[in-house]
């Protein structure tokens, strides 16, 4: 984030919930004065008040520093817009269904890009009775390994964690058309339209 919370996210959001200055002030044991000079920007909220403010504006802490309150329009096809984000400590892997921002082991991680698969991670894809066998020809070693398979469709998500050592398979249900998610310690997160 390049900025802290501005006078004018803080104006905004506050007319927005229909509270005078005083009233703002009041909820946060502040004076309006206080209000007042952080609206024209000659001063700023304590770190302090920033979970307070955010509450009593009604909106999270990453809103208010954005200055944009999110509404939920639960919009459809929201698997589709998976993000993925793995741990460099632990190795844990968070799915987020858009923007987030995500934070593990105290580290603020990054959201993985996905690439197109290439030949060293093309899957080979079996049907086996009713689901997919998914296997690629990848290392597994303690150095070099695949992390997850994941298969995503507008409306789910499967989600298959994998360990070195392991074998470099794992079988999924496929329904309709979705994307194959493939992620490598090495070469990052790879996908392919199936």
């Amino acid at each position: 984030m390049d900025s802290y919370v501005t006078g004018a996210a803080i104006k905004g959001l506050r007319e927005a919930r229909g509270l005078t200055q005083a009233e703002l002030a009041n909820r946060i044991d502040v004076s309006s004065k206080t209000v007042s000079k952080w609206e024209t920007g000659k001063g700023l909220p304590d770190i302090s008040l920033l979970e307070p403010l955010a509450a009593a504006l009604g909106v999270s802490v990453m809103e208010l520093m954005s200055g944009d309150a999110v509404t939920n329009r639960n919009r459809s096809a929201n698997m589709l817009r998976s993000r993925f984000y793995v741990c460099p400590l632990c190795g844990n892997v968070i799915h987020t269904m858009g923007e987030a921002v995500v934070s593990c082991c105290g580290i603020t991680l990054p959201p993985l890009e996905a690439e197109e698969a290439d030949g060293d991670h093309q899957p080979r894809i079996e049907k086996v009775e009713d689901e997919e066998y998914v296997t690629l020809d990848h290392p597994m070693t303690k150095g070099h390994f695949l992390s997850f398979l994941a298969y995503a469709t507008s409306d789910r998500l499967q989600l298959v964690k994998l360990y070195p050592e392991g074998s470099a398979a794992c079988r999924f249900r496929f329904q309709g058309h979705g994307v194959l998610y493939i992620c490598c310690n090495h070469h990052g997160l790879m996908k392919r339209r199936v």
